[in-house]
């Protein structure tokens, strides 16, 4: 007898997917987990992925297809980049562990193909060399992946540390007095930022754009050496 095709649908799967990555992080996260939440056996699973890899590429290119649905290309280079890495920021926000996703996959998949070539159509109109056009589409590319990525393990640490001991185990005064018992050459910069709050200010918007902006005025600095002969 012929076997017949789970009752369910591929979009089914990835929305319970991403609502297992976000509960329980991509380590824990498994077909037999996912299998589980969806009330199905897992061998019904490779009816629409031949494996987790394969799932995996696939949640990568939903969200490459949100960023390119998202993404409103307007105005010079420079706007275009600064407009594409706010949507890259804001969307992979949205999606728990859709960085780490989008940095272990292949763009063996249609959209994550789109939005490379989308990135790359935004400086094609700059003079810059086709090998540096690339180089800057990744730089920028890695860094709104950091961003995120550094923005989301810090949240998920500080929640496990308050649920196993409770927000007393956070860093404060017992930071703070780890500080004042270093001397000046080891610990005095990080001790003044510490003690004004300016490290409570990473991960923030404002962090990030202004991140963005030394990556934006490094590129434009390049073009204008080249136009001027310097490189």
């Amino acid at each position: 007898m012929k076997k017949q095709q789970p009752q369910i649908s591929e979009d089914k799967i990835l929305e319970a997917s991403w609502e297992l990555l976000g509960e329980e992080g991509l380590e824990k996260f498994s077909l037999r987990r996912l299998a589980d939440r969806l009330g199905i056996q897992a061998p019904s699973l490779y009816w629409y992925f031949k494996s987790k890899q394969d799932l995996y590429q696939r949640l990568a290119n939903q969200v490459s297809k949100i960023i390119l649905e998202e993404f409103q290309a307007e105005g010079d280079w420079k706007e275009q980049l600064a407009e594409l890495a706010v949507t890259v920021k804001n969307v992979l926000s949205r999606y728990p562990c859709s960085t780490q996703l989008m940095m272990m996959t292949l763009p063996h998949e249609p959209d994550i193909i789109r939005f490379t070539n989308r990135l790359l159509l935004c400086v094609e109109s700059t003079p810059l060399e086709q090998e540096q056009k690339m180089q800057v589409v990744t730089t920028l590319v890695n860094y709104v992946f950091y961003f995120v990525l550094d923005k989301y393990q810090h949240e998920r640490n500080v929640a496990m540390i308050v649920k196993e001991h409770g927000e007393e185990a956070l860093p404060g005064e017992g930071m703070i007095r780890l500080l004042e018992s270093m001397g000046e050459a080891d610990a005095g910069l990080f001790r003044r930022m510490f003690s004004k709050g300016i490290y409570e200010l990473m991960g923030t918007d404002a962090a990030f754009e202004f991140g963005l902006k030394l990556i934006l005025l490094g590129i434009e600095q390049v073009i204008q050496e080249q136009e001027n002969g310097v490189l």
